[in-house]
């Protein structure tokens, strides 16, 4: 590409509540930029075609593919990464979860499943299990086969309703 076709924008957005001013470049991916311009790793990128989850973050509140968001679409936009909602202790109970359920594994898929499961927390206070199923079924898991994911989900539901009480 020609020096001519390069176009960079001035970008303003928030990324776990700190604001950030950046040029970018027009084709630069959210993926990309959270990574290399931000040095927030959290979002892992894997098929880069938006199947497979790895690269889930929030939006505005919304789910996401980073992978396949430009930078510039974000434009006044507030983004969570999974370091911002892990060291906001917003999915402390989740993050036990999963590691008490081995729900682990590579762990490679494990940030864009606890974003996809905290936002199913937030708006569904009693899914069942093929409503977690369901939910979750947008991010890949090549280790634990979802079963142990969705054991986790549950229990962090459980231990929320629990300390409501």
């Amino acid at each position: 590409m020609s020096a001519e076709l390069e176009t960079v924008f001035d970008l303003t957005l928030t990324v776990n509540g700190v604001a950030h001013h950046e040029s970018v470049e027009a084709r630069r991916h959210l993926a990309d930029f959270l990574r290399e311009d931000l040095g927030l790793t959290g979002t892992h990128i894997g098929c880069e075609h938006g199947v497979c989850g790895a690269c889930t973050v929030l939006m505005d509140g919304e789910i996401v593919r980073a992978c396949l968001t430009l930078a510039v679409q974000c434009e006044g936009r507030h983004i969570e990464t999974i370091e911002g909602l892990s060291d906001s202790g917003r999915i402390a109970g989740l993050q036990e979860a999963f590691r008490t359920r081995n729900a682990l594994q590579c762990g490679y898929c494990t940030p864009g499943m606890l974003i996809a499961a905290s936002a199913l927390m937030d708006i569904e206070p009693a899914p069942d299990r093929a409503e977690i199923r369901e939910h979750i079924s947008g991010n890949y898991c090549r280790c634990t086969g979802y079963h142990a994911i969705v054991d986790a989900v549950e229990a962090a539901l459980a231990a929320r309703t629990e300390g409501a009480r």
